[in-house]
């Protein structure tokens, strides 16, 4: 592997580009004091106590300075402080504790499972997802998590693997999505990070020829399935002509790198056709439905959200612009219009401590009036997934919203547009909402989370949760799906991009408290990690099932926050939605669409 992208072992620490204050002033070598009054500190307590009576406000405006979650005026952004700027060197004792986590999962799976899409660490065993065998789903997305943790032998087994038993001769349906950016993404990744190993890029040209046809639709828009024996697109049964918007719009990056990679530009058009698509259909004023209709090209009614079938449209848009080297403004100016709307019509308060979270848009008819006027309603709820929006937003203020070509660490007022301020205020803000999601009794954030609205049905309830709660979760009851929590990464995802952005440890320190949470609670003993059906009981109760993204994603955001700063650089690599890193690049193919 280069040694630009091997993990380093020893980091030089960086230094913030703000001037740190000394600790401590000397006048011709001598340190000075004074006397102060035995007195001094009631006064101090009693104005303080004063203070926060007359001015409730400024007191509280005053503490969330100090703690970095609200800018000084004119001098600095949210999101950091002197006190807890650290650099980006590497946190070694807890990055290996991540490796060791990472080991743990992995050589369970490789013991009972290897080859399965999926992995069942309770009873031992794996499983695909079509009758006709699967086509190594764990083993992919995994592939470049241990080639940045410097696991060779693992390694090395999970490449025999894939060298001598991966097959895409499978008469079965499998996921677009999933398909492009679990395996695809995997295959490409895994192509960069070991140097150019030419059995990565052939099995993901191989695959890539048997998705093509999905984009074979009246209006582009690939179809949610593909049959990759007989290389055919295939509709849901459950949604004939429809299609999922985040679904479609997140093969981009996969299908454009691959394009690069080979000199074909057939990858690039078809990914890029759909974006034109997108484009065409633009609804006011900005947001996207998360269904279209893939014959005629339309959003279709359904709901907006940040959530699932909506996250991952706005993630590319970033990136997309980000990939190809900020070379392509179509991109950041679908971008600056979503999130614009998304300033205006989703983004919301929580009643108790202001927490900013999103909310959805559900559409509505009058049943006495079929044919009548849609009506949308402001739902407050917020889905584990959208908490990758906070690290977006941060990173696409430092990206599109910047005023200078590589911004400081953390970046400065005069260095972001108006805009570009605007969304790292709310990046911080939505971070802060993800961890305060996480106080529950394991440590862990639910799946869905319901925000108190005035004159809610909770409103006489005693002890009622003043901010958010987990709808359904009665005493006594079987969990809701709501309440569960499946690994996910979205959390530390955010956290990573904030400390690399900021080199400010708080993140840090998140992210070890929901590591140490993972540990407690979702680690078998025997092996591998499980889901958890109720974040708000303990003891937990497990579900049999490890997700791949887990090894992929979660486990590998929790190692890049404790590496150093040149592993995997944010300047270099953009990575794709189910976390694998992909380098950044000025395109040589010219499209027409941009």
């Amino acid at each position: 592997m280069p040694e630009s992208k091997a993990r380093k072992r020893k980091a030089s620490p960086q230094r913030s580009s703000y001037d740190l204050p000394e600790d401590k002033k000397y006048t011709n070598g001598k340190q000075y004091s004074s006397r102060i009054p035995r007195y001094f500190p009631f006064f101090v307590i009693f104005a303080l106590a004063f203070a926060l009576y007359q001015y409730p406000d400024s007191v509280r405006r005053s503490v969330r300075v100090w703690l970095g979650q609200e800018a000084v005026p004119g001098k600095y952004l949210p999101g950091w402080s002197l006190s807890t700027y650290v650099g980006l060197e590497a946190d070694i004792p807890k990055r290996d504790a991540v490796v060791a986590a990472f080991q743990h999962a992995w050589l369970a799976y490789e013991r009972d499972a290897m080859g399965a899409d999926e992995y069942h660490p309770i009873s031992h065993d794996g499983s695909n997802l079509t009758q006709a065998g699967g086509i190594g789903y764990t083993v992919v997305d995994a592939l470049d998590t241990m080639l940045l943790m410097e696991l060779d032998a693992e390694y090395q087994r999970a490449r025999n693997w894939v060298k001598h038993k991966m097959s895409f001769e499978r008469d079965a349906n499998f996921n677009t999505f999933e398909t492009t950016i679990r395996v695809l993404g995997g295959l490409l990744s895994a192509y960069h990070l070991s140097g150019g190993d030419s059995l990565y890029l052939t099995r993901a040209r191989d695959l890539a020829d048997r998705m093509l046809p999905v984009f074979d639709t009246p209006s582009g828009l690939p179809m949610p399935m593909v049959n990759l024996q007989r290389r055919k697109g295939v509709w849901d049964e459950g949604n004939q002509r429809l299609v999922s918007t985040a679904e479609a719009s997140t093969l981009q990056l996969e299908f454009r790198y691959l394009s690069e990679l080979t000199d074909e530009d057939i990858y690039w058009k078809k990914a890029e056709r759909v974006m034109a698509v997108l484009k065409s259909a633009r609804m006011p004023p900005g947001l996207a439905s998360i269904f279209m209709d893939s014959h005629e090209g339309r959003f279709v009614t359904s709901a907006i959200r940040l959530g699932s079938r909506g996250d991952s449209y706005y993630e590319y848009l970033l990136k997309q612009f980000i990939q190809t080297d900020r070379t392509e403004g179509i991109y950041r100016e679908m971008y600056e219009d979503a999130v614009q709307a998304i300033h205006d019509h989703l983004i919301q308060k929580s009643l108790e401590s202001g927490l900013t979270y999103t909310a959805e848009l559900i559409p509505e008819r009058n049943s006495a009036d079929p044919q009548g006027e849609i009506s949308w309603r402001l739902t407050p709820k917020q889905d584990f997934l959208v908490c990758f929006f906070g690290g977006n937003l941060l990173l696409s203020a430092t990206r599109s919203g910047a005023l200078v070509q590589e911004v400081s660490v953390p970046p400065r007022p005069e260095e972001l547009t108006e805009v570009g301020q605007r969304d790292w205020k709310t990046g911080i803000e939505l971070i802060r909402t993800c961890m305060a999601m996480h106080d529950t009794k394991t440590g862990l954030a639910p799946e869905i989370s319901h925000f108190r609205i005035p004159n809610d049905s909770l409103g006489d309830v005693r002890n009622a949760p003043g901010d958010w709660y987990i709808k359904g979760a009665g005493v006594g009851e079987f969990p809701p799906y709501d309440a569960r929590y499946m690994l996910r990464p979205e959390t530390v995802e955010s956290l990573f991009t904030a400390f690399r952005l900021t080199g400010d440890n708080r993140y840090r320190e998140y992210g070890w408290a929901i590591f140490q949470a993972i540990e407690k609670h979702c680690r078998i003993p025997s092996g591998g990690y499980a889901t958890i059906v109720n974040v708000d009981e303990v003891p937990v109760r497990h579900e049999d099932k490890m997700e791949t993204f887990f090894l992929s994603e979660t486990l590998k955001y929790l190692f890049l926050l404790f590496s150093d700063g040149d592993t995997i650089p944010l300047s270099k690599y953009v990575f794709n939605t189910e976390a694998h890193p992909l380098p950044i690049f000025t395109p040589s193919i010219r499209t027409g669409f941009s």
